[in-house]
């Protein structure tokens, strides 16, 4: 029915630029943070300096490069109508035995506000299913951010 909608007054969402490879794994993976933020209503500082963080560091991005990369996959995130669009790129480019890192990410920013909260856990174990990541993997993944979580707690706003 949607399809019949957008053929009919045509998509009215802003074209996103087309990337590939790896630009296209940095986007998805960003937007799935984005999207882990913002689903306990609000997207605070912690949990942006977390995505930053993330993103400078595993994909080697300055600063205003992962800056850049949030507000686009803001903007993808809130243009997506399901997951499975998301992790799409990732499922195609991203080897089986590394998409567990992807949902670590996911943790770290579920948790980076100090409180996990069910939209949020709902999510991760949504993107691991459909990432193919096992429970047992996933729950390997939280148990590391909750780990190094205890180990160097973040400093209060």
């Amino acid at each position: 029915m949607l399809d019949r909608l957008l053929a009919l007054f045509g998509d009215l969402r802003p074209p996103q630029p087309e990337v590939s490879g790896a630009q296209a794994v940095q986007r998805s993976a960003a937007a799935l943070m984005v999207l882990a933020a913002e689903l306990d209503g609000q997207f605070g500082y912690q949990e942006r300096e977390t995505v930053l963080g993330i993103l400078s560091s595993k994909y080697d991005l300055p600063r205003a490069d992962a800056e850049r990369l949030v507000a686009e996959a803001g903007a993808a995130a809130a243009a997506s109508t399901d997951l499975f669009g998301l992790t799409r790129d990732i499922t195609a480019e991203v080897a089986f035995e590394d998409r567990a890192a992807i949902v670590e990410m996911l943790w770290e920013v579920a948790y980076a506000d100090g409180t996990l909260h069910d939209y949020e856990a709902n999510l991760v174990r949504r993107v691991a299913g459909l990432l193919h990541v096992s429970d047992h993997d996933s729950g390997a993944a939280r148990r590391r951010v909750l780990e190094r979580r205890r180990a160097n707690p973040p400093a209060p706003d």
